[in-house]
């Protein structure tokens, strides 16, 4: 695993078959549709964009999570589980992908459900691998918000966030509580800050 500089961020490399796995988990997390025919780590069980789509591996590999360094050991420890998963269940993988990709998408489900779930000793690592996989599809974390919205990005889009002004502000003509709050402070600066 290495690091690559994007300007002041910090992104880390990982290998194909963990990159192929972490977005078969960001799939089972939040699915989107397949990206061409033959995708594995999309099991296509969702139309739309889902968290592969909206950068979830990006996000991931970002140095600012707190998970990066860790992704491959991730990657490969849920991999093993997906075997034994397999096994248990009686079932037989395709060995041309990593474990937790030749499983049904039912089976990831079932495997995330069992990692996730109160008592197991490796819950906090999934919940939070988990989270970041939810983030990467209803927040753009790892994005300047404008540009993903320019660029369609699927939870934003999804969400009914808009464009913003010209001048790069968002503003909103029908107030949330049905009814305006309180007048522009006198002194509020053309950026909409508090002079």
């Amino acid at each position: 695993m290495q690091a690559v500089e994007e300007g002041t961020e910090r992104r880390v490399e990982i290998g194909a078959d963990q990159a192929l796995t972490l977005e078969a988990y960001a799939d089972t997390i939040v699915p989107g549709e397949k990206r061409w025919p033959g995708d594995r780590a999309v099991a296509g069980v969702s139309s739309g964009g889902g968290a592969v789509a909206a950068g979830a591996l990006e996000l991931l590999r970002w140095d600012a999570t707190g998970v990066h360094d860790g992704l491959e050991d991730l990657a490969d420890l849920v991999n093993a589980h997906a075997g034994a998963h397999a096994a248990e269940a009686g079932l037989t993988l395709d060995t041309t992908v990593p474990p937790f990709v030749a499983l049904a998408y039912e089976d990831r489900v079932a495997l995330i459900r069992k990692l996730t779930t109160p008592g197991h000793p490796e819950k906090d690592f999934w919940v939070l691998l988990s989270l970041f996989c939810n983030m990467a599809f209803d927040s753009a974390a790892h994005l300047h918000t404008a540009q993903a919205i320019e660029d369609g990005h699927p939870g934003l889009e999804a969400m009914g966030i808009t464009k913003p002004d010209a001048d790069g502000l968002w503003r909103f003509q029908d107030f949330g509580y049905g009814r305006q709050l309180a007048d522009l402070h006198p002194a509020t600066t053309l950026s909409g800050s508090p002079a």
